[in-house]
């Protein structure tokens, strides 16, 4: 049960951390299409109308056009590509597949909008690329915020920067996290066909791709790694309803995190305002939540000298 809870965790903050304001599925002019012949879709949208006709230079779209509709979650892989320079519309018509009985034509634009690429974690970035996705999650932070507020009110508990456990690791999370979605957002800005063809071609691998996505894909598996160590050091050092409570104080800060850092990155506010919080986030740790003491007897760390929380030996 521990486990699942802390996979569970792992991977919502990740996802939550490759999702995007939109859907990266266009390319710029002049760029080179990110995907090609043969590679494999499902469709995202309800329903997708395919022509059964090949379209032609002189007459785009004849008077009488067979079609028929592919629906939700039915694959699709390219077949062809036509470039159709008279169309007003959009000059690149893409013929897909759902079988051998089923293809059809369709304008470029209309099938990206309509589909996701066959891969888990593109249809991951897709989910959180949502704007109804981030609104809920939005909404989500808030209505926790204010629970959580409602709840230390009526009790104290452990929350990390404000009055964290004696552990590093939740600290280290938050600014890990904090510098994915500014380096995440910077590429958005910079270099956005390397984040289309990481959609297109997404990989776990940080090894052998270009440095920023490198760096980016590092921190995602740091990130794997202090969440796991996090949610070890909070199970050991609190029991169970504080534990309950302190980790959904770390998801609403993380939420927090993510909206703060990946809107004031677009504004060039972002760098600065990380270090900012690094520094204050570390001088925090390091002043008031670091344990300068040990158990005599179990060897918890501890705040300061009393009754250690774990065994309840007094150490003087």
């Amino acid at each position: 049960m521990k486990q699942l809870i802390i996979y569970n965790f792992t991977f919502f903050i990740l996802l939550m951390l490759v999702g995007c304001t939109s859907s990266p599925t266009g390319e710029a002019k002049g760029e080179e299409r990110a995907w090609d012949v043969d590679y494999n879709f499902v469709l995202s949208a309800d329903s997708l109308v395919l022509q059964e006709d090949r379209p032609m230079h002189l007459l785009i779209v004849p008077e009488q056009t067979d079609s028929f509709v592919v629906y939700k979650d039915d694959p699709l892989v390219v077949a062809q590509i036509e470039i159709i320079p008279e169309d007003s519309i959009d000059s690149v018509w893409v013929k897909v597949a759902r079988d051998q009985l089923t293809q059809g034509w369709v304008h470029e634009s209309t099938l990206l909008d309509a589909v996701v690429p066959d891969d888990p974690i593109s249809q991951g970035i897709h989910l959180f690329s949502d704007r109804h996705v981030v609104a809920t999650i939005a909404l989500f932070v808030i209505a926790l915020a204010a629970w959580l507020f409602r709840r230390m009110k009526r009790r104290r508990f452990h929350i990390v920067h404000i009055d964290d456990i004696a552990s590093p690791y939740p600290m280290l999370l938050c600014l890990t996290f904090a510098a994915a979605t500014v380096l995440y957002t910077t590429i958005q800005i910079f270099v956005p066909q390397l984040w289309v063809n990481f959609y297109f071609h997404p990989t776990l691998n940080p090894f052998g791709q270009p440095t920023m996505l490198t760096i980016f894909l590092a921190l995602a598996w740091l990130i794997v790694i202090l969440a796991i160590a996090a949610m070890d050091d909070i199970r050991r050092s609190l029991n169970a309803t504080e534990a309950i409570l302190y980790t959904l104080s770390l998801l609403a800060i993380l939420a927090v995190i993510y909206l703060f850092f990946s809107l004031t990155t677009q504004y060039f506010l972002g760098y600065f305002l990380w270090m900012a919080y690094a520094a204050l986030a570390l001088w925090q740790y390091l002043r008031r939540h670091r344990p300068r003491y040990r158990c005599g007897l179990c060897g918890a760390p501890l705040h300061d000298q009393g009754t250690c929380p774990k065994c309840g030996t007094i150490n003087r």
